[in-house]
């Protein structure tokens, strides 16, 4: 399995969980807090790949949703300037294996690239009579 570079954010729940999916999966984890890690602008900017900035950013960051910054009407270098000065700014978290840099947590892409879970939807577990959950259960994925 691969070691795995967490960047999130101390106290986060969503992090939390990513984490243990993580974990569940096999992977070894290497903890950041990206409140406080040391990334230049360059560092930041690996992780976003060919994604158009507006993904690079927290949807749900106070300065997002109340509109004082809005990631539509910066360029490149003005997003990353306004992410390092606020953390809560990017979308996270981020992850790191090996020289692949990606942002935010999507099973689909992670279970491609280093094996993760896959989710299913509890309408399929209540297909089968297996679920009782208003939420997405992980399971193992197979073994490539």
């Amino acid at each position: 399995m691969a070691e795995v570079i967490f960047y999130g954010l101390a106290g986060c729940p969503v992090n939390a969980k990513q984490k243990q999916q993580l974990n569940a999966a096999g992977h070894s984890l290497v903890e950041r807090d990206l409140a406080t890690a040391e990334l230049t602008a360059a560092d930041l900017r690996s992780f976003f790949g060919d994604k158009d900035i507006d993904a690079w950013f927290n949807r749900r960051a106070a300065a997002v949703k109340s509109g004082a910054v809005k990631p539509g009407d910066l360029d490149e270098s003005a997003a990353l300037a306004a992410m390092l000065a606020d953390r809560e700014l990017i979308r996270r978290p981020l992850i790191q294996v090996g020289d692949r840099h990606e942002a935010g947590f999507d099973p689909a892409t992670l279970h491609a690239w280093i094996g993760l879970t896959s989710t299913e939807s509890c309408d399929d577990k209540h297909a089968r009579g297996q679920c009782d959950h208003g939420h997405q259960h992980f399971v193992k994925a197979p073994a490539a």
